[in-house]
């Protein structure tokens, strides 16, 4: 059986979009699984912490351990299967398109490549994910700021 290009394209996008789903899947159970960490749940937190290890100003404990657990979501290999899953959906869109105007005889359409939009957005989440794995080296010179409470128990 002869598909052409564009559905050996198309199968073999949905075979990788198959095994990128799970590798998602995989990464999410595991954030899921673990304890979240008290900052997290405050709003806005996360901008404001890796606002702070950006510019290196001095953080809490709490601030760089929160900022240490948000790099290290960023560095996970699985993480930018989230970003390749989306890359996959959309070019699986626009080779499955390009199949059937093969099969029909069809000329491109810009309903073709509407699968270009989370191409692009898939570009921008890795990107995103790559500028926060960066701050790995500005988490090892951030320097401690002693909390209240660390105050009052040494005086």
């Amino acid at each position: 059986m002869n598909l052409g290009i564009w559905g050996d394209l198309t199968i073999l996008a949905a075979v990788v979009e198959i095994s990128l789903a799970t590798c998602v899947f995989v990464y999410i159970s595991r954030l899921e699984k673990r304890r979240s960490h008290p900052l997290g749940d405050q709003l806005g937190a996360h901008k404001a912490v890796l606002a702070k290890l950006r510019k290196r100003e001095p953080m809490t404990q709490d601030e760089i351990d929160y900022a240490a657990e948000l790099v290290a979501d960023a560095r996970s290999p699985l993480a930018y299967a989230i970003p390749a899953a989306l890359f996959t959906m959309g070019f699986f869109y626009v080779v499955g398109c390009l199949f059937m105007l093969h099969l029909d005889g069809g000329n491109p359409s810009f309903r073709t490549f509407i699968g270009g939009i989370p191409m692009l957005t898939s570009m921008n989440i890795a990107a995103q994910l790559r500028r926060v794995a960066r701050l790995r080296r500005n988490l090892q010179q951030v320097p401690v700021k002693a909390t209240e409470s660390d105050e009052l128990a040494i005086a």
